[in-house]
């Protein structure tokens, strides 16, 4: 899949996908029982009405609010996402995915069963992160993939996980190259944790690293960044720097998503001169 085929699915060359991020979820602690899952679709929506409205390229749904995270959820997790989603659909106008944390088979089964066109998780390697060990056997979620009929369903790997390093003494670059040989659609690559800048050395490793599949800012983008950013990489994912005040749980804020949405379009019409996405 090269950057052009990523414009085929998210409708642009450098697309910003924004976060749409869920508050808790039934059975995580930060889900609000007394306002029940009418809570959930009022803050969602309204968060896609305003990304939507500034322009966002592209959404993904995920489930931030669901901290500490779970390296297999429940069936309540995308079950609750899926009927949030079913509800929204129709006033979704532009291209999504969906990230259940950190599951991948969890993501698909959401990106099955809401029509997502792609999926962003940890789908290969092995890494130590603050949530233990995630070891998600990418022969397993691609066989799960086929078997229930998602085979359209776009893989976009995140091979730097947040709050977490690999196992062993790969570089980037290694990771990213067998994430293209192993059939990923998209490599990511994140900083520390999440709203934490992406190491510019990183990206240009994981790019020099691929031939054919798009690499994708995953973390930590701000509008000050994201031209130079979108002058190495194929596309950003944004989600903390287009909340009120830049904190990750308020709602967004379409004066920052706006800033950020402009700045990244003047960023697409720039000359690259560096290995990245080309104009």
């Amino acid at each position: 899949m090269s950057p052009s085929r990523l414009a085929e699915i998210l409708g642009t060359e450098g697309p910003v996908v924004a976060m749409v991020h869920f508050p808790g979820l039934p059975g995580r602690p930060r889900h609000d029982a007394s306002g029940g899952m009418d809570r959930i679709v009022d803050a969602v929506g309204r968060d896609v009405v305003a990304l939507q409205e500034v322009g966002a390229d592209a959404l993904l749904f995920c489930n931030e609010g669901d901290i500490p995270y779970q390296l297999r959820t429940g069936p309540e997790i995308p079950a609750a996402m899926a009927a949030v989603i079913g509800q929204l659909r129709a006033d979704v106008i532009v291209p999504f995915g969906v990230n259940v944390l950190w599951d991948p088979i969890a993501s698909l089964a959401l990106a099955r069963a809401t029509g997502a066109r792609f999926v962003r998780e940890v789908f290969t390697g092995v890494y130590e992160t603050d949530l233990g060990l995630i070891e998600p056997r990418i022969g397993d979620s691609a066989a799960y993939r086929e078997a229930i009929g998602a085979a359209d369903v776009a893989l976009f790997d995140n091979v730097a996980p947040e709050f977490g390093s690999p196992l062993g003494r790969r570089s980037v670059a290694d990771r990213a190259r067998s994430a293209e040989f192993l059939g990923m659609d998209a490599v990511l690559v994140s900083g520390s944790s999440a709203g934490a800048a992406v190491d510019r050395s990183d990206l240009l490793q994981a790019k020099e690293a691929v031939s054919d599949i798009p690499v994708i800012a995953n973390t930590g983008v701000q509008a000050e960044t994201v031209a130079e950013t979108l002058a190495v990489a194929d596309g950003v994912i944004v989600g903390t720097a287009l909340k009120r005040d830049g904190v990750t749980w308020n709602p967004v804020d379409p004066a920052r998503a706006k800033r950020f949405l402009d700045a990244a379009r003047s960023g697409r019409a720039a000359p690259v001169s560096q290995p990245g996405r080309q104009v």
